[in-house]
Protein backbone atom coordinates (compact mmCIF):
# COMPACT_ATOMS: atom_id res chain seq x y z
CA UNK A 1 0.00 0.00 0.00
CA UNK A 2 1.40 3.37 -1.49
CA UNK A 3 0.75 6.62 0.02
CA UNK A 4 2.80 9.94 -0.91
CA UNK A 5 2.95 13.02 -0.07
CA UNK A 6 0.24 14.57 2.24
CA UNK A 7 -3.30 12.84 2.69
CA UNK A 8 -6.28 14.75 3.43
CA UNK A 9 -9.94 13.45 3.64
CA UNK A 10 -13.34 14.71 4.56
CA UNK A 11 -14.28 14.17 8.76
CA UNK A 12 -16.98 12.24 6.86
CA UNK A 13 -13.97 9.25 5.33
CA UNK A 14 -12.37 9.44 9.14
CA UNK A 15 -12.83 5.44 8.85
CA UNK A 16 -12.83 5.29 5.28
CA UNK A 17 -10.23 3.15 2.69
CA UNK A 18 -8.41 5.36 1.15
CA UNK A 19 -6.92 4.93 -1.75
CA UNK A 20 -4.68 7.60 -3.65
CA UNK A 21 -5.58 8.01 -7.41
CA UNK A 22 -3.50 11.00 -7.81
CA UNK A 23 -1.08 13.08 -5.70
CA UNK A 24 -1.50 16.62 -4.72
CA UNK A 25 -3.88 19.12 -6.23
CA UNK A 26 -4.00 19.78 -10.33
CA UNK A 27 -4.26 23.85 -9.66
CA UNK A 28 -2.56 23.97 -6.25
CA UNK A 29 -2.39 28.03 -6.94
CA UNK A 30 -5.08 29.30 -4.52
CA UNK A 31 -4.02 31.73 -2.12
CA UNK A 32 -4.77 29.83 1.13
CA UNK A 33 -4.44 27.01 1.01
CA UNK A 34 -2.09 24.88 2.31
CA UNK A 35 -2.62 21.45 1.76
CA UNK A 36 -0.68 20.24 -1.16
CA UNK A 37 2.26 23.09 -1.56
CA UNK A 38 4.82 20.70 -1.53
CA UNK A 39 3.76 17.70 -3.58
CA UNK A 40 3.64 17.73 -7.45
CA UNK A 41 1.01 16.85 -8.97
CA UNK A 42 0.68 13.55 -10.96
CA UNK A 43 -1.91 10.71 -11.67
CA UNK A 44 -0.78 7.35 -10.71
CA UNK A 45 -0.54 4.39 -12.74
CA UNK A 46 -3.94 2.48 -13.02
CA UNK A 47 -2.00 -0.87 -12.50
CA UNK A 48 -0.54 0.72 -8.89
CA UNK A 49 -4.06 1.77 -7.67
CA UNK A 50 -5.61 -1.35 -8.93
CA UNK A 51 -2.63 -3.48 -6.92
CA UNK A 52 -3.62 -1.11 -3.81
CA UNK A 53 -6.97 -1.94 -4.43
CA UNK A 54 -6.22 -5.74 -4.33
CA UNK A 55 -3.56 -5.56 -1.44
CA UNK A 56 -5.84 -4.18 0.65
CA UNK A 57 -8.85 -6.26 -0.27
CA UNK A 58 -7.78 -8.98 2.60
CA UNK A 59 -9.37 -6.21 4.80
CA UNK A 60 -13.09 -5.96 2.48
CA UNK A 61 -15.21 -6.95 5.60
CA UNK A 62 -13.82 -4.19 7.50
CA UNK A 63 -14.19 -1.05 5.13
CA UNK A 64 -17.66 -0.05 4.18
CA UNK A 65 -16.65 3.55 2.29
CA UNK A 66 -13.75 4.13 0.01
CA UNK A 67 -12.60 7.87 -0.39
CA UNK A 68 -10.73 8.40 -3.96
CA UNK A 69 -7.79 10.80 -3.08
CA UNK A 70 -6.05 13.46 -3.51
CA UNK A 71 -7.03 17.07 -4.33
CA UNK A 72 -9.37 16.03 -7.70
CA UNK A 73 -9.40 12.32 -8.55
CA UNK A 74 -12.45 13.13 -10.73
CA UNK A 75 -9.36 14.24 -13.23
CA UNK A 76 -8.53 11.21 -14.22
CA UNK A 77 -9.85 9.91 -17.31
CA UNK A 78 -13.34 8.25 -17.33
CA UNK A 79 -12.28 5.13 -18.89
CA UNK A 80 -9.45 4.28 -15.95
CA UNK A 81 -11.52 5.87 -13.06
CA UNK A 82 -14.35 3.17 -14.37
CA UNK A 83 -11.74 0.27 -14.14
CA UNK A 84 -11.14 1.15 -10.47
CA UNK A 85 -14.64 1.39 -9.69
CA UNK A 86 -15.27 -2.07 -10.92
CA UNK A 87 -11.97 -3.30 -9.61
CA UNK A 88 -13.71 -2.25 -6.09
CA UNK A 89 -16.69 -3.47 -6.67
CA UNK A 90 -15.45 -6.96 -7.50
CA UNK A 91 -12.84 -7.22 -4.41
CA UNK A 92 -14.86 -4.92 -1.92
CA UNK A 93 -18.56 -6.51 -2.53
CA UNK A 94 -19.24 -4.98 1.19
CA UNK A 95 -18.72 -1.17 0.13
CA UNK A 96 -21.93 0.70 0.71
CA UNK A 97 -19.98 3.93 -0.50
CA UNK A 98 -17.05 5.65 -3.37
CA UNK A 99 -16.22 9.21 -2.61
CA UNK A 100 -13.95 11.54 -3.85
CA UNK A 101 -13.09 15.34 -4.14
CA UNK A 102 -13.92 17.04 -7.35
CA UNK A 103 -13.18 20.79 -8.50
CA UNK A 104 -16.25 21.88 -10.47
CA UNK A 105 -13.49 22.20 -13.45
CA UNK A 106 -13.44 18.31 -13.10
CA UNK A 107 -17.00 18.32 -13.36
CA UNK A 108 -17.51 20.05 -16.31
CA UNK A 109 -14.62 19.07 -18.27
CA UNK A 110 -16.75 15.79 -18.70
CA UNK A 111 -19.70 15.58 -20.18
CA UNK A 112 -23.38 14.34 -18.67
CA UNK A 113 -23.04 10.93 -20.30
CA UNK A 114 -19.50 10.13 -18.75
CA UNK A 115 -20.75 11.37 -15.53
CA UNK A 116 -23.69 8.92 -15.56
CA UNK A 117 -21.24 6.55 -16.27
CA UNK A 118 -18.86 7.05 -13.25
CA UNK A 119 -22.16 7.39 -11.31
CA UNK A 120 -23.63 3.77 -12.38
CA UNK A 121 -20.34 2.13 -11.72
CA UNK A 122 -20.40 3.19 -8.06
CA UNK A 123 -19.13 6.69 -7.41
CA UNK A 124 -21.88 7.86 -5.30
CA UNK A 125 -20.59 11.30 -3.69
CA UNK A 126 -18.78 14.15 -4.74
CA UNK A 127 -17.07 16.70 -2.64
CA UNK A 128 -16.50 20.38 -3.99
CA UNK A 129 -14.69 22.88 -2.42
CA UNK A 130 -16.60 26.39 -2.96
CA UNK A 131 -15.20 28.17 -0.39
CA UNK A 132 -16.77 31.55 -1.49
CA UNK A 133 -19.50 32.51 -3.43
CA UNK A 134 -18.47 36.27 -3.63
CA UNK A 135 -17.12 36.49 -7.24
CA UNK A 136 -14.53 39.34 -6.93
CA UNK A 137 -13.03 37.11 -3.96
CA UNK A 138 -12.84 34.16 -6.25
CA UNK A 139 -10.63 35.89 -8.13
CA UNK A 140 -8.70 37.12 -5.37
CA UNK A 141 -7.87 33.86 -4.38
CA UNK A 142 -7.28 32.58 -7.66
CA UNK A 143 -9.68 30.08 -7.13
CA UNK A 144 -9.62 29.81 -10.85
CA UNK A 145 -13.59 29.51 -11.53
CA UNK A 146 -16.73 31.68 -11.87
CA UNK A 147 -20.13 31.85 -9.60
CA UNK A 148 -21.66 30.59 -13.05
CA UNK A 149 -19.14 27.91 -13.82
CA UNK A 150 -19.95 26.27 -9.92
CA UNK A 151 -23.78 26.48 -10.72
CA UNK A 152 -22.81 24.58 -14.08
CA UNK A 153 -21.19 22.15 -12.14
CA UNK A 154 -23.31 21.27 -9.39
CA UNK A 155 -26.45 21.39 -12.25
CA UNK A 156 -24.29 18.22 -13.95
CA UNK A 157 -23.26 16.97 -10.38
CA UNK A 158 -26.80 16.10 -9.61
CA UNK A 159 -28.74 15.26 -13.03
CA UNK A 160 -25.77 12.43 -13.40
CA UNK A 161 -26.90 11.32 -9.99
CA UNK A 162 -24.68 12.32 -7.51
CA UNK A 163 -25.02 13.31 -3.62
CA UNK A 164 -23.01 16.33 -3.19
CA UNK A 165 -20.75 17.59 -0.50
CA UNK A 166 -19.74 21.54 -0.73
CA UNK A 167 -17.25 23.37 1.41
CA UNK A 168 -17.73 27.21 2.51
CA UNK A 169 -14.88 29.10 4.73
CA UNK A 170 -16.07 32.56 7.18
CA UNK A 171 -12.94 34.76 6.97
CA UNK A 172 -11.84 34.13 3.77
CA UNK A 173 -12.27 37.74 2.89
CA UNK A 174 -11.32 39.23 6.00
CA UNK A 175 -12.67 42.08 8.25
CA UNK A 176 -13.26 44.40 5.29
CA UNK A 177 -15.28 41.39 2.96
CA UNK A 178 -17.01 39.24 5.74
CA UNK A 179 -20.75 40.18 4.58
CA UNK A 180 -20.09 40.35 1.37
CA UNK A 181 -18.83 36.75 1.80
CA UNK A 182 -21.48 35.44 3.45
CA UNK A 183 -23.84 37.03 1.22
CA UNK A 184 -22.21 36.06 -2.06
CA UNK A 185 -21.75 32.42 -0.07
CA UNK A 186 -25.97 32.07 0.62
CA UNK A 187 -26.40 33.02 -2.85
CA UNK A 188 -24.49 30.35 -4.32
CA UNK A 189 -25.80 27.79 -2.08
CA UNK A 190 -29.36 28.89 -2.44
CA UNK A 191 -28.69 28.27 -6.66
CA UNK A 192 -27.60 24.89 -5.92
CA UNK A 193 -28.82 23.65 -3.00
CA UNK A 194 -25.92 20.67 -2.25
CA UNK A 195 -26.71 17.69 -0.32
CA UNK A 196 -24.69 18.58 2.34
CA UNK A 197 -22.91 21.62 3.37
CA UNK A 198 -19.65 22.23 5.63
CA UNK A 199 -18.67 25.73 6.72
CA UNK A 200 -15.38 26.50 7.42
CA UNK A 201 -13.19 28.74 9.90
CA UNK A 202 -10.10 30.69 7.93
CA UNK A 203 -6.75 29.69 8.97
CA UNK A 204 -3.48 31.34 8.27
CA UNK A 205 -0.32 29.11 7.16
CA UNK A 206 3.21 29.74 6.65
CA UNK A 207 3.28 28.51 3.35
CA UNK A 208 0.76 30.00 1.26
CA UNK A 209 0.44 33.81 -0.34
CA UNK A 210 -1.94 34.53 2.03
CA UNK A 211 0.54 34.74 5.11
CA UNK A 212 2.65 37.18 3.26
CA UNK A 213 -0.80 39.28 2.45
CA UNK A 214 -1.38 38.96 6.62
CA UNK A 215 2.41 39.30 7.24
CA UNK A 216 2.28 42.77 5.17
CA UNK A 217 -0.69 43.83 6.56
CA UNK A 218 -3.09 43.63 3.22
CA UNK A 219 -4.91 40.86 5.34
CA UNK A 220 -7.15 41.08 8.49
CA UNK A 221 -7.90 38.10 9.75
CA UNK A 222 -11.65 38.31 11.32
CA UNK A 223 -11.57 37.43 15.50
CA UNK A 224 -13.65 34.38 17.02
CA UNK A 225 -16.73 36.81 17.45
CA UNK A 226 -16.52 38.18 13.92
CA UNK A 227 -16.52 34.68 12.53
CA UNK A 228 -19.67 33.66 14.12
CA UNK A 229 -21.19 36.81 13.01
CA UNK A 230 -20.63 35.93 9.04
CA UNK A 231 -22.06 33.13 9.82
CA UNK A 232 -25.24 34.01 11.35
CA UNK A 233 -25.28 36.51 7.80
CA UNK A 234 -24.88 33.75 5.74
CA UNK A 235 -27.34 31.63 7.76
CA UNK A 236 -30.02 34.47 7.84
CA UNK A 237 -29.75 34.79 3.58
CA UNK A 238 -29.45 31.19 2.59
CA UNK A 239 -32.19 29.34 1.06
CA UNK A 240 -31.75 25.72 0.42
CA UNK A 241 -34.02 23.70 1.80
CA UNK A 242 -33.02 20.14 2.94
CA UNK A 243 -29.27 20.62 2.67
CA UNK A 244 -27.72 19.03 5.83
CA UNK A 245 -25.31 21.53 7.80
CA UNK A 246 -22.65 21.16 9.77
CA UNK A 247 -19.66 23.30 11.61
CA UNK A 248 -17.21 20.42 12.77
CA UNK A 249 -14.41 20.80 11.33
CA UNK A 250 -11.31 21.15 13.22
CA UNK A 251 -11.06 24.94 12.35
CA UNK A 252 -14.64 25.82 13.67
CA UNK A 253 -15.16 28.24 16.59
CA UNK A 254 -18.56 26.84 17.41
CA UNK A 255 -19.57 23.20 16.46
CA UNK A 256 -23.13 23.21 14.64
CA UNK A 257 -25.55 20.76 13.38
CA UNK A 258 -28.77 20.93 11.75
CA UNK A 259 -30.48 20.42 8.52
CA UNK A 260 -31.46 23.69 6.20
CA UNK A 261 -33.93 25.56 6.28
CA UNK A 262 -35.74 24.10 9.42
CA UNK A 263 -33.19 24.61 12.14
CA UNK A 264 -32.01 28.01 10.63
CA UNK A 265 -33.52 29.87 14.04
CA UNK A 266 -32.23 27.34 16.52
CA UNK A 267 -28.46 27.42 14.34
CA UNK A 268 -28.83 31.09 15.07
CA UNK A 269 -29.74 31.33 18.50
CA UNK A 270 -26.81 29.00 19.02
CA UNK A 271 -24.28 31.48 17.28
CA UNK A 272 -26.04 34.06 19.57
CA UNK A 273 -26.00 32.94 22.96
CA UNK A 274 -22.11 32.10 21.74
CA UNK A 275 -21.74 35.71 21.59
CA UNK A 276 -23.05 36.48 24.54
CA UNK A 277 -21.59 34.24 26.64
CA UNK A 278 -17.94 34.33 24.14
CA UNK A 279 -17.81 30.53 25.06
CA UNK A 280 -15.74 30.40 22.19
CA UNK A 281 -13.98 26.90 21.30
CA UNK A 282 -10.58 27.23 22.30
CA UNK A 283 -7.68 27.38 20.01
CA UNK A 284 -6.23 24.02 21.90
CA UNK A 285 -9.19 22.37 20.31
CA UNK A 286 -9.00 23.75 16.93
CA UNK A 287 -5.25 22.32 15.99
CA UNK A 288 -5.05 20.17 12.87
Amino acid sequence: MQYYGNVFRPPSEARSLIIQATVGCSHNKCTFCYMYREDQFRIRKLEDIKKDLVEMSSYSDYFKRIFLADGDALVLKTEDLIEILKTIKELYPNVERVSSYATAQDINRKSLEELKALRENGLEMLYIGFETGDPDLLVKINKNITYEEYVTAMDKAKKAGFKTSVTIIAGLGGVEGMKKNAIGTAKLVSETKPDFLGYLTMRIYKNTPLYEDYQAGRFNMPDAAQILEEMKIFLENVDSEGTVFRSNHASNYLLLAGTLNEDREDLIEAIDKTLKKKSFRPDVLRGF
